[in-house]
């Protein structure tokens, strides 16, 4: 009886040994468009590191024509655990029964900047008259083909009263950050969301325009419904929408949905 005795005891405790080991480590894929790079390569390695989870990464604006474009690579069938894009763009993913619609989770807000290449004179782009005098000066503008430079071509040169005179001049750059195209003499003047712009070197920040002409970017995450790791992937938006995270995504430039 004893030995019975001993014997189930020990099986209890192994039971119990299991039940307290952590899961086994997952590989996860993300697609994750430009504004929130930065953020996310910060908090990525403290997530992994928390977690045991390796993630490999993917990277695409959240719209456009480009084959690296999220929504395309969806369409094409790669599968995604997670994808992290301009939230009015996941939405849509969201209609097209392409992410699940319980999944959605807000990360960031992104404001839009204006940088010139290093050495080159800084504008004031402080006021909307001062923003404007900078565009018409410049001898090319660039802009990107997601959210923000979809907004400045459609709505901010009409609201400034130069949409005619940027015709030739404004130019929407696909796939390459905008500040890289500045930085490489490209382009005179770019505009793009700040959290894209601060990483590159070789251009000057401007700063941000004019909050009455701003078109803020709501960055979010969600699951696509085929993905092979749902619950590590929503743990993993949770982890960078965290309060503790905030500080790390407002000093890429960001503006964090908690304080």
């Amino acid at each position: 009886m004893r030995r019975l005795l001993t014997a189930f005891g020990a099986g209890i405790a192994a039971a119990t040994l299991l039940a307290a080991t952590p899961a086994v480590a997952e590989e996860l894929h993300v697609m994750n468009s430009g504004g929130f790079t930065a953020a996310y390569k910060v908090l990525l390695p403290r997530f992994e590191a928390s977690s045991g989870d390796h993630v490999d990464t993917a990277w695409g604006p959240s719209m456009g024509k480009a084959p690296e474009a999220i929504p395309n690579r969806l369409a094409r069938g790669e599968t995604a655990d997670a994808v992290i894009m301009v939230g009015y763009a996941l939405d849509d993913l969201i209609k097209a029964g392409k992410v699940r619609a319980d999944s959605r989770v807000d990360l960031a807000d992104s404001r839009i900047g204006v940088v010139v290449r290093a050495g080159e004179a800084v504008p004031d782009v402080s006021t909307p008259e001062k923003l404007k005098a900078a565009l018409l000066a410049a001898k090319s503008v660039a802009y990107s083909d997601s959210a923000s430079g979809v907004y400045i071509e459609r709505e901010l040169f009409k609201k400034l009263g130069i949409a005619e005179q940027m015709q030739g001049k404004g130019v929407m750059v696909q796939k390459t950050p905008v500040a890289e195209k500045v930085a490489a003499g490209e382009y005179a003047l770019g505009l793009q969301q700040v959290s894209e712009l601060l990483p590159v070197k070789g251009v000057s920040f401007a700063g941000k325009i004019p909050e009455s002409l701003q078109s803020v970017t709501r960055f979010a995450g969600g699951v696509p419904v085929n993905a092979p790791h749902p619950e590590e992937a929503k743990k993993l938006l949770m982890y960078m929408a965290a309060p503790d995270a905030a500080k790390d995504v407002r000093s890429t430039g960001l503006d964090p949905l908690v304080h």
